[in-house]
């Protein structure tokens, strides 16, 4: 069966932990540390763009293009917040340019910080899979309220297997209340691993999960000296097994 090798990063809008903004460092540390050409054939990054309005976009997307051999989804002004922004309120979505994209789309999400959700369809070996990314709120209720409204935007969608990938802000092992199959009407898997804060990981905050049993594996934060130095989370990869 096909595997998507799958990468999500929240890059912190650029600040490092020396608190200095500093967007090269991250895309160094892209090309370096997180995903170098050929290492992963999906990528999220989750606040690439600046956190207030217009939510201008941060980092130099055709230098990730080069580093990384990926290429963003963004291309098109309704995928993106605004003309200056460069992804979906710092969502951003970079796939392999082998991969056949059938439909894209974003949902926004409420709450006191603005969030939302990137969604784009693929078929890879002829099997169709859907990959959303999100940066859900700190809060378990709004996150109960967002994952409803991503479930709600799923049910009326054609179904196919579901990657959900990005900064879930969720620290239970298990997942927690938003993420319960009566509230979504499937159930989402895959394993936690901490990855924040960087300098000392104790929560599992960012997570690569699927809707189908046993499909996440060989899930690991990476953990070097640019990475911590970079942003305040770890990287998340894994591989999915799709079919």
């Amino acid at each position: 069966m096909p595997i998507l090798t799958c990468a999500t990063w929240n890059v912190h809008r650029a600040r490092g932990s020396d608190g200095q903004v500093d967007p090269d460092r991250v895309v160094a540390t892209l090309a370096r540390d997180v995903s170098p050409v050929g290492r992963h054939q999906v990528l999220a990054l989750q606040e690439a763009d600046g956190e207030c309005p217009p939510h201008a976009g941060l980092l130099d997307l055709d230098r990730i293009a080069a580093a990384t051999g990926l290429r963003h989804v963004h291309d098109s002004p309704e995928m993106r917040w605004g003309a200056q922004s460069h992804g979906f309120l710092g969502a951003i979505l970079f796939l392999h340019p082998a991969i056949s994209v059938t439909g894209r789309d974003v949902i926004d999400l409420p709450g006191h910080c603005h969030r939302g959700a990137v969604v784009v369809d693929v078929g890879l070996g002829g099997v169709p899979v859907r990959i959303i990314t999100a940066h859900l709120s700190l809060s378990q209720p709004l996150r109960m309220v967002q994952m409803r409204i991503i479930g709600q935007y799923l049910r009326r969608r054609p179904p196919m297997q579901t990657i959900l990938l990005g900064d879930l802000n969720e620290w239970r092992p298990w997942l927690g209340l938003a993420f319960a199959q009566p509230l979504l009407g499937r159930r989402f898997e895959g394993g936690a691993r901490r990855t924040f804060p960087a300098h000392w990981p104790v929560l599992p905050l960012d997570r690569i999960l699927s809707d189908r049993a046993g499909a996440v594996r060989d899930l690991r934060a990476l953990d070097t000296a640019a990475i911590r130095a970079a942003s305040d989370h770890l990287p998340l990869t894994a591989s999915v097994v799709v079919g």
